[in-house]
């Protein structure tokens, strides 16, 4: 994939344009959308996400991580802790695998940007499919309630309902510092 053949690479970064990876705004989070989920934690295979996996875990999640913003920025501050983003939308997860890569290749300092990863998936019925309890140190969701209709409100990845299943996975939640941490509306 070089930048002169592809023309959805920026010819002076490498890194691909985002007007070539145009979706929707939102997603159906209620449909069954058809791509791979795995059974279980232990049936995630990292070595596809990440080139230097070994046996170590994922720590962070960014849950909606839309064009890879926040992954991005923390991948030089935590070089040592493996993040994965996890997104709805399919050309959306294109874009930021595509500029993951990219970055991987175009990095000066060999080995930077291969703690970052992303997956397509349905985070409001599935993460408890790709953590282990307790596996994350942190879980991110920047901006993430869209619907603001109150007939839409069961489409919030953010709901009294899936707070169970998002308290499954980070080890702060077994340390009884939630209600410090975090206040729900």
């Amino acid at each position: 994939m070089d930048s002169e053949t592809k023309p959805t690479f920026s010819k002076s970064t490498g890194l691909p344009r985002k007007k070539f990876f145009r979706a929707r705004a939102h997603s159906n989070p209620l449909s069954d959308s058809h791509f791979p989920i795995p059974i279980s934690p232990s049936h995630v295979d990292l070595s596809l996400h990440f080139p230097k996996a070994s046996s170590k875990k994922t720590e962070f999640a960014d849950i909606g991580c839309g064009f890879g913003g926040l992954l991005i920025s923390l991948a030089t501050l935590f070089p040592e802790t493996l993040m994965i983003g996890m997104e709805l939308r399919d050309k959306v997860t294109e874009y930021v695998k595509e500029r993951i890569l990219a970055l991987r290749k175009t990095s000066s300092g060999g080995g930077e940007y291969e703690n970052i990863s992303v997956v397509r998936t349905n985070s409001m019925k599935y993460v408890p499919n790709y953590f282990e309890k307790g596996q994350l140190s942190k879980m991110f969701f920047l901006f993430p309630d869209p619907h603001f209709k109150e007939k839409n409100h069961r489409r919030r990845v953010i709901s009294v309902d899936l707070l169970d299943g998002y308290a499954y996975v980070p080890n702060y939640f077994e340390k009884g510092q939630l209600s410090k941490t975090t206040q729900y509306v």
